[in-house]
């Protein structure tokens, strides 16, 4: 048992080193997991878009899967590996989370419209059921991208107490490092 919690915490302490040198890793995830739940949830998206037909609900559909991608790609050049941050980049990838996000919000308020329109309002039926399911995955889509841009707005504050945590290994001395001879003469 032993041995299993040191393995536990020397995965933990490496993890650690890890986000001590990248800590843009962090907000990272939260953009992968947006993209994911988006594009994982993309059928309920296609059916509500063929069952309402709204207005600009297929342009947002794909500029939402087309930005959510090319934000990506962005914030990968924003943060280049032991070089200072590119900010044009991070400004891109800014703005298309921006436009996703008013997609997102134009999306949820034509469903809202579609469900309580005066004239043949949309019944969430049995057979339906999709379109609730996209409403609610819109508004969890709409909160980890903003949980993202608030990781990104912080990277330097959190970067900054990431380093001072302290990570090295205590080696222990046996006493005897001075006796050791690495002069290599005999």
């Amino acid at each position: 048992m032993n041995k299993f919690t040191a393995g536990v915490k020397e995965f933990f302490r490496k993890l650690l080193v890890s986000l001590k040198r990248r800590p843009q890793i962090i907000p990272m995830l939260a953009f992968v997991l947006a993209f994911l739940i988006y594009s994982l949830n993309l059928m309920n998206i296609s059916d509500t878009t063929a069952k309402i037909q709204g207005k600009g609900m297929g342009l947002c559909g794909f500029a939402t899967m087309l930005f959510s991608l090319l934000s990506l790609l962005c914030f990968l050049n924003a943060f280049p590996h032991r070089k200072k941050v590119n900010v044009p980049m991070l400004a891109l990838m800014f703005a298309m989370v921006g436009l996703i996000l008013f997609c997102d919000t134009f999306y949820l308020n034509a469903i809202a419209s579609a469900l309580t329109r005066a004239d043949n309002p949309i019944q969430i039926t049995k057979n339906t059921l999709y379109i609730a399911k996209a409403n609610n995955m819109l508004n969890d889509h709409i909160i980890v991208l903003i949980v993202g841009v608030v990781l990104t707005a912080l990277l330097p504050v959190y970067g900054k107490l990431l380093k001072k945590i302290n990570t090295s290994v205590q080696v222990e001395d046996n006493g005897k490092l001075g006796a050791i001879d690495i002069s290599g003469e005999e």
